[in-house]
């Protein structure tokens, strides 16, 4: 059993968590392998890091100043779980001007290069799209 191996993959996650805040898309897909996969709420996956920068600058572009925090890091058998908050205000183009503030978790499964092979990402779409449309406090 590597020891090491828990205290790596919250520095993983920590690294991981920078990326998605730096406005740098492509750091996003760095973090997973060539061929890796995101997929979202069990749509079509983004597969390979092109696909992967272009999905992580959808947010990006939504929300220019997009902040995620980790909130927790749990480790289930060959899979880890990344339990995230996204926050930030919709006014890129086409936007609503609203702030959001949205709770996920990634589940992760790495690949013999120690980066993300597969990441099936899951968060509450109905609230999202009333936070897009009301904020984060409106519409309920």
């Amino acid at each position: 059993m590597d020891q090491d191996k828990p205290l790596r993959l919250r520095d993983f996650a920590t690294s991981y968590t920078a990326a998605w805040c730096s406005q740098d898309a492509a750091r996003v897909a760095a973090f997973f392998s060539p061929n890796g996969s995101l997929a979202i709420n069990g749509g079509a996956p983004a597969v390979g890091r092109r696909a992967i920068t272009e999905a992580a600058q959808g947010f990006m572009t939504d929300f220019p100043d997009l902040e995620v925090t980790m909130d927790d890091l749990l480790f289930q058998g060959q899979k880890v779980i990344y339990k995230w908050t996204l926050s930030g205000t919709n006014t890129g183009p086409a936007g609503t001007g609203q702030r959001v503030r949205i709770s996920g978790f990634e589940e992760w499964q790495f690949g013999s290069d120690g980066l993300i092979v597969e990441s099936q990402g899951h968060f509450d779409n109905t609230d999202y799209q009333r936070q897009l449309e009301h904020g984060v406090d409106g519409g309920h």
